[in-house]
């Protein structure tokens, strides 16, 4: 259950508007590195909306940020499942800048091992992790307690050059798209994609070490790291020697263009197959467009396939939008499409044996009451159904199965 507690925790949400200087006041490369990078080392469009609360002390620039989901989800079929969840996180940040260097420490906490059942909350077609020993299935598992405490070093090298170092006991290696919880075109939706353990899982890895060189359109960036999904106790570090590698290319021709594509080699990263390693490659691409004073829309494309042992691959996609209109009224869609086996999805014989292509559709509002002291509440709802081959009618009792789910979401206005 969302206790006030846990909501009034995470009251911290989005940083100011970036505003592209005049191209004779151009910032360093350092500056231009700091406007676009968001969870881990990833890299979102410079034209995007952050709020948060913002402070100086002592040479040291402070940032509060965050978003809080409180909700009732609903699942339907005999798969499916209600309960009462909340959804979020918060991140402290500070940054130190000196002639040509940033340094900057981050630590980002969930509520979620409190806020939903230990086997996470409903959701359909939902795969990923375990809990109690058995593969979960038809759920979304909760995040961390530490999703993240990284340490960063962006120093530049010769003029239009940097090089970036990054070192977290918990972190997200150089591998996928920004994560969904920290997309701009997610930001509205509390919920998270069906494709997750294909495009960006990673971004919650206990030990992880990247390096990158940075230019002002291009970042080149490789990570080792701990590739081992987390343990089912939520709220410590799952510290390992780091097994696994990744690569990852950015481009962001302008400032309203986000673009990678990324490899990775994960060494064993389920728990139930200790022994059976993992390729991923992933592509994405963000587009933000300002419309005016409180308008954007904000939508991203991302390509992912896992590619198993005996040459066996397994692809998603996922094509998301946010359309804020104006301060009060937002509007959200996600299309997926993703291919899961029958293990995946914890089937009865003989429908383990195969993999099923699963189509996913949603769309949702948000209802935002403009500021209300330092916080900017609303009120939303999420509508889902998905499409499944006829194989699958009995089991889910429907080829279009429907999820639905009402919330209130708090976040903080931009402070100084």
């Amino acid at each position: 259950m969302v206790t006030p507690a846990a909501c009034l925790g995470l009251l911290f949400a989005q940083h100011e508007h970036h505003v592209t200087p005049p191209a004779d006041e151009s910032p360093d490369i350092v500056g231009v590195e700091a406007s676009r990078i968001v969870s881990g080392t990833a890299w979102q469009p410079a034209e995007t909306p952050h709020d948060g609360i913002h402070a100086n002390v002592g040479g040291w620039g402070l940032m509060f940020h965050g978003l809080l989901f409180g909700g009732y989800d609903g699942q339907g079929g005999d798969r499916g499942g209600e309960a009462a969840v909340g959804i979020g996180w918060v991140m402290g940040m500070a940054t130190r800048s000196f002639s040509s260097t940033n340094l900057t420490f981050r630590t980002m906490l969930s509520p979620e091992p409190w806020t939903m059942p230990g086997n996470g909350y409903p959701l359909l077609l939902q795969t990923g992790e375990t809990y109690q020993g058995e593969r979960l299935h038809d759920r979304q598992h909760p995040h961390e307690l530490f999703m993240e405490v990284a340490a960063m070093v962006t120093q530049r090298i010769v003029p239009g050059f940097a090089l970036q170092l990054y070192a977290a006991p918990s972190g997200e290696p150089a591998l996928g798209p920004v994560a969904f919880p920290h997309r701009y075109s997610a930001s509205f939706d509390p919920m998270a994609t069906l494709g997750h353990h294909w495009l960006d899982s990673t971004h919650i890895s206990f030990g992880v070490l990247t390096a990158g060189l940075v230019t002002r359109y291009a970042k080149l960036e490789g990570s080792w790291f701990n590739g081992r999904e987390p343990d089912e106790t939520r709220t410590d570090f799952d510290l390992k020697q780091p097994d696994s590698w990744s690569a990852r290319l950015w481009v962001a021709p302008t400032d309203r263009w986000a673009a990678q594509v990324s490899y990775g080699h994960l060494a064993q990263p389920e728990a139930l197959e200790p022994d059976e390693p993992l390729d991923r490659v992933t592509a994405s691409v963000t587009h933000h467009v300002p419309l005016g004073e409180e308008r954007m829309v904000a939508s991203t494309l991302v390509f992912g396939l896992n590619k198993h042992p005996g040459d066996h691959f397994e692809p998603a996609v996922v094509l998301e939008s946010l359309f804020v209109l104006d301060e009060a009224n937002a509007f959200f869609g996600r299309v997926e499409y993703v291919r899961k086996s029958g293990v995946d999805l914890v089937l009865a014989p003989p429908l383990d044996d195969a993999e099923y292509d699963i189509v996913s559709l949603v769309a949702g509002y948000g209802l935002s009451f403009g500021r209300v002291g330092p916080l900017m509440p609303s009120v939303g709802f999420r509508f889902a159904v998905d499409k499944l081959p006829a194989s699958l009618e009995s089991t889910y009792s429907s080829r279009y199965p429907v999820g639905v789910m009402g919330y209130v979401r708090l976040a903080t206005a931009s402070m100084h």
